[in-house]
Order: structure tokens, then sequence, then C-alpha cells
């Protein structure tokens, strides 16, 4: 099976435009990423996609660069203080079974329905998990910025407070991002369905991070940064599984990976300067931009499959374009919110120095 799928994978042609576009998509797909600790994919993924890289393609070469970049984004919070190591790694174990298993599914997708349905496939996980999880982070957001709560700690939700009270025994573990113990029992389905997500679109953060904030009680700036060590985890176990079938095209995981290495350490820095409500709100922003720019593409790979009445190829290149160009504004909207909150975190750091230089008569 490896072999029939390894010889009908097309890999794109490569020119200096589109060689830029990927190192650009890859540097704010790295600042996202250190920012959110998502991985950054759901950017990268259909970025790819959009210059026409089959989805399984995308996805296996999005998950090639992810452990290499996840690891210095990790190294890089965990001197913040942001890292639960533990928690990251007893995550990141049942997250591997959830990859394979996508990566079987993924596989068998390709080899029945060919690029159409493969395509199809990433794009619908697309628009449903970022409808659903991307409106409900957006809607924390914007609920915490209107109450005026915002800098304000954050507090442990209902179901967190649950799975907390509930004591299984011989499988609790304490965790230091939660202050408390917990039953190992509960990571495990979470963290196969955040491998299952990574597999299928080369992102699990969407569900990775959400879930740590909401149904662990993981504080969300801790959660975004352990969750680099889940993706860490799950990207070496998914490039290697996707390597075996010849899906990895290893000149756009080095390309986005050298803009990514850039992006993930500004990111990561943001974090020290911004309100917890700040990542939900980049979050759930570019989740729904995104949303957008792949349901557009749905009707596209519907008609492919005969799904839907053929499609015209004015018709196609009309939501082809209106696609990329939705996610090209993503790109930009997601690095001017980021770089704004660090730069207004850093200009308020340095008036907080100055009064209190003056205050001490330093001045």
């Amino acid at each position: 099976m490896h072999d029939a799928i390894a010889s009908s994978v097309n890999f794109i042609n490569l020119d200096l435009i589109t060689v830029l576009y990927l190192f650009g998509v890859g540097f704010v797909g790295g600042l996202v990423s250190g920012f959110i600790g998502s991985g950054g994919a759901f950017v990268l993924t259909p970025a790819m996609m959009s210059l026409g890289v089959p989805g399984l393609v995308a996805v296996a070469s999005n998950m090639a660069h992810k452990f290499p970049k996840a690891l210095v984004g990790a190294v890089k919070r965990f001197k913040y203080g942001q890292v639960d190591i533990k928690l990251g790694l007893i995550f990141g174990i049942s997250a591997e079974a959830g990859v394979l298993y996508g990566a079987h599914i993924q596989e068998m997708i390709k080899k029945t329905f060919g690029d159409a349905g493969s395509n199809l496939y990433v794009s619908l996980a697309f628009v449903v998990i970022l409808a659903v999880v991307g409106g409900f982070v957006l809607r924390d957001a914007i609920k915490t910025y209107r109450s005026g709560k915002t800098d304000e700690k954050e507090t442990v939700g209902k179901l967190a407070k649950w799975v907390q009270s509930i004591n299984i025994p011989y499988t609790m573990m304490y965790f230091k991002s939660l202050n408390a113990r917990i039953s190992v029992l509960f990571t495990i389905p979470l963290g196969f369905a955040t491998g299952m997500l990574a597999a299928t679109i080369a992102v699990g953060g969407f569900i990775g991070v959400p879930s740590m904030i909401y149904a662990l009680g993981v504080p969300s700036i801790m959660a975004s940064a352990t969750e680099l060590v889940v993706a860490f985890v799950m990207g070496m176990g998914g490039t290697f599984k996707f390597a075996l079938s010849g899906l990895v095209d290893i000149r756009l995981a080095m390309l986005i990976l050298g803009g990514s290495l850039f992006g993930i350490q500004l990111g990561a820095m943001g974090t020290t300067y911004v309100k917890p409500f700040m990542i939900k709100l980049v979050m759930g922003t570019i989740m729904v931009i995104v949303l957008v720019s792949r349901g557009l593409m749905v009707p596209v790979y519907m008609s492919k499959l005969g799904l839907v009445s053929t499609l015209s190829e004015g018709t196609v290149a009309v939501l082809k374009t209106s696609s990329f160009s939705i996610m090209v504004a993503a790109l930009f909207i997601g690095a001017f919110i980021i770089l704004k909150a660090i730069w207004q975190g850093r200009r308020a750091e340095s008036l907080q120095l100055a009064a209190e230089a003056v205050a001490h008569g330093k001045v």
C-alpha cells in the first residue's frame, strides 16, 4: 500500500516566489505557534494547500517541520517557567497513539478516493473543528474582554473542578500547572483526540490547548506552552509514519521550518508581555478567518469527486483565488495582532521601569 500511495503523490514545483511565500508562511506559523502553542499548522497546512500541495502531503510535510520547531519553542518557554513537562509527556503518549491511528485513516482515504478525497477530508475537518473550537475560544476571549476582568487571574471552570475532584486509586498524579492531583485516565481520551486531529490536519492544538484549559484547569499560558511538548512527541512519530509512505516533501518542511524558527522565538517572547485572554483572542480570530478560507474550497473538491454539479473553470478560479487571498489576510492579521501585543507589552514595561527609576531617585 505504501508504494501505491507514494507513486501517486505529486510534489509541486518551487520557484522563487513560492519559496519566499513558504518562508514567510513559516515565519507567521512559528510566530503563532510560539504565542498560542497550537503548532501553527492551522495556518501552514491550508497555506500549502492553497499552492496546490495535496492535502495529505501538506499534513505530512507540516508534521515533519513541527517537532524541531516545537522543541525550540518548548525550550524557550520552559525558561519562562511556563512548561509542565510531566503533563506534556503524559499527554503526548496517548496523543502518539492517536497520530498513528489517524495517519492510517488518512492513507486509506488517499488510496480509495485520491487527492480530491484527501483534500476534501482535510478541508472538512478544518471547517468543523475551526467552527466549533474557534467560535468557542473567541467567544470566551470576547466575554472576558467585555467584562473588564482581563487583569484578573484565570479561574478554574466547573468541568475542570469536577475532574480534579475525582479520585481514582493508583492513577492519581500531581501536575505543577494545576497545582493539583488528577487521574491520568482523564488525559488519555484528550491526548488520543489531539493526536487523531494532528494526523488529520497536522495540528492537534485545537483540542490539546482548549482541553488542558477547560477540562483539566491548566492556565492559558501554561497550556499553550505545554502543548509544544505534546507537539514535539507527536511530530516525531507522525513524521516517521508518513515518511514510510513517501508522503513527506522535505523541501516544504525545511522552508517552513526555516521561517518558523525565527517566528517561534518572537512568539514565545510575546507571551511574557500579554494578558491570558489575548492568547485566546488571537487563536479564535485566526481560526475563524482560516475557516472561511478552507470552506471556500470544499465545493471545489466535492465537484471533483462528483458529489455536486461540476463547477466551471471560472468559478473554480474565483474560489481558489478568494481562498488564497483570505489565507494571506489571516497570516497578516495574526502577525499584526501578536506583534502589536508584544510592542505594547514592551512599551508598558519600559514605562514602568522608567517610573520606578524616577521614584527611587535614579533619574
